[in-house]
């Protein structure tokens, strides 16, 4: 029986997942996400596709974030009507993030018709927000462990991924017993709120990430660190502006300030939720016990809410958050979007980020390309909205709180195999970092380790 792995995305690059798996001439993909950075990177968005769309029987999903979801409506813009399975945080954030995707592409296409920024007459939306709420009812829920049939004679079981809600591996049995395992992205181990990445035995074929396979966190204290900026906030009346991921870190960032708040290390000023979606998702999070590790479990059975402290204002009126531009600190906003490429943030930045008293604090990896590489690489301004906006702002990073795991944590969670594996396969990592983890696992492993060029097709 023939069978392969193609692999259309994330391939020597982050971002844009999308595996093809054909089993015997059945065809299942494994995410479709979208590509993000630089514009070279993010006008891959508009290809064709490199498969037929009707010959696709199934989609599975690692996790919703969005160059793991995002392409999905486009997907279904152009013909798919397949199942979607996903497990059910996945399917709760989906429901979240790509109606807003899509209403961001249309707004996108808006602003670029109304300046003539287009090189195209007139600018069209990659997808429209009808195009994901036709995506979501395709989205089927699976529950971890439970075995999924495949065409072609294959199952897979969703295992907990620790990297956010709903996260997962995806173990592919084929008929013949050889098993695939899609590591999706791994999460971080001993961290609040969420399980550990699973623990995988058996892997015949592994396609793993790669995205931090050249450093190691950092082992910095969160607590100590926040405290000091939100003390000294404070002290200085002064506000700190925090571009956050809606998923994910904006919650882990929520369970730290509660704990800083219970242990009375932080003085009462206002903090401030500014992103209708990271409001949304706290809430999935809270709710979607499934995903919940021990701690967090018993947080909730004391009737505490970790995720929604004392001081923390939610904010979804967008009145209220323009208002917040004319509003003195101390106080913190946390808004998205995490890398300063769209969102309320832009609008707190453009108006408080020539102020030197004003402090950004990045809280997770800033792609090539994006505003928020170029402030923390140092640059003297950035273009918002048009204007050329000096940065004389404080540049902090919180760089304990990715949901990435780290080189180590990768060769941790790979420590756990039985018997090596027959084909390793790299993908999410841009290709220096890569072709440097490659060596890791070959030094320390002796496995046989890929890295798959956009196209490849691997056959076995």
């Amino acid at each position: 029986m023939h069978r392969s792995i193609a692999f259309d995305g994330a391939a020597r690059t982050v971002t844009g997942s999308r595996h093809l798996l054909s089993i015997g001439g059945h065809k299942v993909l494994i995410d479709c996400g979208l590509f993000q950075g630089p514009r070279e990177i993010r006008e891959r968005n508009w290809e064709p596709f490199p498969f037929n769309v009707d010959e696709i029987e199934m989609l599975l999903l690692t996790h919703a974030h969005t160059d793991h979801v995002g392409l999905l409506p486009r997907l279904v813009k152009q013909g798919f009507n397949k199942p979607v399975y996903a497990t059910s945080g996945t399917i709760g954030l989906a429901n979240v993030a790509l109606p807003d995707g899509g209403r961001l592409q249309e707004e996108d296409a808006r602003y670029h018709n109304r300046h003539q920024t287009t090189r195209h007459e007139p600018a069209l939306p990659l997808f429209t927000e009808n195009d994901a709420y036709d995506a979501l009812k395709l989205m089927k829920p699976v529950h971890y462990h439970q075995p999924l049939k495949l065409p072609g004679g294959a199952t897979a079981r969703y295992l907990p991924a620790g990297h956010i809600l709903g996260a997962s591996h995806i173990e592919v049995t084929l008929e013949d017993g050889e098993i695939v395992v899609f590591s999706g992205d791994v999460g971080r181990y001993d961290r609040p709120i969420l399980k550990d990445p699973s623990d995988i035995f058996t892997a015949d074929y592994l396609v793993v990430e790669s995205t931090y396979g050249d450093l190691q966190h950092s082992k910095e204290d969160t607590e100590r660190k926040l405290a000091d900026l939100i003390n000294e906030a404070s002290r200085n009346k002064s506000v700190i502006l925090v571009p956050s991921f809606a998923i994910g870190r904006t919650q882990e960032l929520l369970w730290y300030i509660h704990l800083l708040i219970e242990g009375n290390k932080i003085p009462r000023i206002p903090i401030y939720v500014d992103s209708p979606m990271a409001n949304a998702t706290t809430l999935l999070y809270t709710n979607h016990t499934e995903d919940h590790d021990t701690e967090m479990r018993i947080s909730l059975a004391k009737g505490e809410s970790p995720l929604n402290p004392e001081l923390v204002r939610l904010v979804q009126d967008r009145n209220m958050s323009k208002a917040l531009n004319l509003a003195d600190g101390p106080m913190m906003i946390i808004a998205g979007s995490g890398m300063v490429n769209g969102g309320r943030i832009v609008h707190h930045l453009k108006q408080r980020l020539g102020d030197p008293s004003t402090v950004v604090l990045f809280t997770g990896y800033q792609a090539e390309g994006t505003r928020g590489r170029d402030m923390i690489e140092g640059a003297e301004s950035v273009n918002i909205l048009g204007d050329e906006v000096p940065v004389r702002a404080r540049i902090e990073k919180l760089n304990s709180l990715s949901a990435h795991a780290d080189s180590e944590e990768l060769m941790r969670w790979m420590s756990h195999l039985n018997s090596a594996p027959k084909r390793v396969f790299l993908v999410h990592g841009d290709y220096e970092v890569q072709k440097e983890f490659r060596l890791k696992i070959i030094e320390r492993y002796g496995w046989e380790v890929d890295i798959p060029a956009p196209g490849d097709v691997f056959e076995f």
